[in-house]
């Protein structure tokens, strides 16, 4: 990686004004690989919950003279730098040190919640993209169920990213005021999880063991609906920043709370990894990737061309042979 700058996204008018920011003072390039969350159309646009502005690729291509931009999932980003995970600062949650091979769970809570899976073939892969945060949240013990039904108050549908993101944390503590009958006092996710981890105000402690167990339970699902084996990174923005209360939560035990399947979910190793630049990796990983498989599905014998290319941004981060990083 030659470069790498991160910026907000609320202190531009669209990721199109943030390229041409990180561009402006480096070599020209030709194409560029967007990381982003939502889901992306047939048109280049994409749907997502969590941008304040519209994210095109032919709009961006022709306001940055681009010869092709390119758009992948931001969690299919990370998964694609799987082989990488190992060399990143990790945290053992809970399972054995080696999996054995299957496919691989990519998973965390950020400004909504990602997941995508690494399923092995051959000596390739293929990576799953998924939008499991816009599934319904299941709730599963009596608070829960209070809380759950405090959240449809205020909407019809609530997804597991309701709950389980920056946003969905604030959601939860403030459905869990009213069912406790106390006053909000924060109003914002970082006060909510600072508070919880002095340990000086009950509810936001019990807010964010609330957090922890949803996630465990959530998790625990996912590996069963998608045949996990290979093990579970926990990813995201929000996680390495709690890693010691995730610890002494619930979160292992409702991960494995599955009737006969806990047996089967305890040969899974889950860990805690904290590496900002993945989704720049992975995105990087993803293009190069393209070219290769396109290059030889178009020609018996290649030639590279030179050229300089950009495996760039996203919602969440971008990522180039130099790069941006992108926070919402």
């Amino acid at each position: 990686m030659l470069d790498y700058q991160e910026y907000r996204c609320a202190d531009y008018p669209d990721l199109g004004s943030i390229l041409a920011t990180f561009l402006a003072d480096r070599r020209p390039v030709r194409e560029c690989a967007i990381a982003s969350a939502g889901y992306a159309l047939a048109d280049g646009t994409v749907i997502s919950a969590n941008l304040r502005w519209p994210l095109s690729c032919a709009q961006i291509r022709d306001q940055l003279g681009l010869d092709a931009v390119h758009l992948v999932n931001d969690f299919e980003a990370v998964a694609h730098a799987a082989a990488h995970m190992e060399a990143s600062k990790v945290l053992q949650i809970t399972g054995p040190e080696q999996a054995a091979d299957g496919p691989i769970l990519i998973v965390g809570p950020g400004t909504g919640l990602g997941a995508a899976v690494w399923i092995p073939q051959g000596r390739n892969a293929v990576v799953l993209a998924t939008e499991a945060g816009q599934a319904s949240l299941a709730a599963n013990n009596a608070l829960e169920i209070a809380v759950l039904q405090q959240m449809l108050c205020e909407r019809s549908h609530v997804t597991i990213e309701h709950a389980l993101s920056g946003p969905g944390l604030l959601n939860l503590y403030n459905a869990l005021c009213v069912v406790r009958g106390v006053a909000a006092t924060h109003a914002t996710p970082d006060a909510i999880t600072a508070a919880a981890c002095s340990g000086g105000d009950a509810t936001a402690e019990e807010t964010l063991e609330l957090f922890c167990g949803i996630l465990g339970s959530t998790i625990g699902d996912m590996a069963l609906l998608y045949g996990v084996q290979g093990g579970i990174y926990l990813a995201g923005g929000i996680l390495p920043k709690l890693s010691q209360f995730l610890l002494n939560s619930s979160f292992v035990e409702r991960f494995l709370n599955k009737g006969p399947m806990r047996k089967a979910l305890r040969g899974i190793p889950v860990k805690l990894v904290e590496h900002g630049q993945l989704g720049v990796i992975g995105a990087a990983s993803w293009y190069l990737g393209r070219r290769e498989t396109e290059s030889v599905a178009s020609q018996p014998a290649v030639t590279q061309v030179p050229g300089h290319h950009l495996p760039c941004a996203g919602s969440s981060q971008a990522t180039t042979g130099q790069s941006a990083g992108i926070h919402q």
